[in-house]
């Protein structure tokens, strides 16, 4: 048994029927959106931003959400039982999780802590896609390069010039530097900083040239591919028809046979 299989996290097999992989497919970046608003959404009622009543509303929809993509899937699947199974952690967090049972438990707090477990769950399943996209064309290389020199050039700039103050305004000068746009609110101001302004600067054009490149290589890749799928679903599209035809063919001929005997 898998370790996803263990914490409950395994979502749709590969093995499954095509509508429940389709489906599972689908639902992802819904998913990921609300993973997404699970902790913005703790924020706002942390700074009393949002109001009690709105808050109520987004619990229901987080939890409807995961509610339909459960049911939905376990309907779709092949093997209901061994999905079930593989994805315990969706039924604990369906039950524990459920806002209705907040207003009645003493510890209302825990229980609407559970939905940061919401978040985890959804990224883990995510990160086997999200790692599946980053790697085509090089684009999860190249932005890792990206982060590596930014973080990296704003800590040197903020040691060499003294005027950028801190490794954050670094970065930040790093950052607007290799994108050329250049919005001249942090900016080095003796020779050493300005020389490694100007290479940082050449070296922004080069990765920026780097990354447009790979990222129309991926978009243009994409639809390749779906020609590709296309091309090759009308393959098997005209060997059935061929094959149906042959049948046709055959049974004509036993029965002209019979015919004339």
């Amino acid at each position: 048994m898998k370790i996803i299989h263990l914490l409950g996290i395994a979502g749709v097999e590969s093995h499954e029927l095509p509508a429940a992989r389709k489906w599972g497919k689908r639902l992802e970046w819904p998913m990921m959106f609300v993973a997404l608003w699970i902790p913005l959404q703790w924020y706002l009622e942390e700074s009393h931003s949002i109001a009690p009543l709105l808050g109520r509303i987004a619990d229901w929809l987080v939890w409807l959400a995961f509610f339909v993509e459960t049911v939905l899937l376990s309907i779709l699947v092949k093997n209901k039982r061994a999905y079930l199974f593989g994805n315990w952690m969706n039924l604990v967090i369906i039950i524990g999780g459920m806002p209705f049972f907040w207003q009645f438990a003493p510890l209302v707090g825990l229980l609407r802590s559970f939905r940061l477990v919401l978040v985890v769950v959804i990224l883990v399943r995510l990160s086997k896609s999200v790692r599946m996209l980053l790697s085509r064309h090089q684009l999860g290389n190249t932005l890792a390069v990206a982060f590596i020199t930014m973080v990296l050039s704003g800590v040197i700039v903020s040691r060499i010039d003294p005027s950028i103050g801190t490794v954050w305004d670094g970065m930040w000068w790093a950052w607007v530097t290799m994108s050329t746009v250049g919005y001249g609110d942090v900016v080095p101001h003796n020779l050493a900083g300005r020389l490694f302004g100007a290479l940082l600067i050449l070296f922004g054009v080069l990765l920026l040239s780097l990354l447009t490149a790979n990222l129309a290589a991926f978009f243009i890749g994409s639809e390749v591919e779906k020609v590709g799928r296309d091309e090759k679903d009308a393959d098997r599209l005209l060997m059935d028809i061929s094959a149906r035809l042959e049948r046709i063919e055959r049974k004509l001929e036993e029965l002209q046979s019979a015919k004339d005997n």
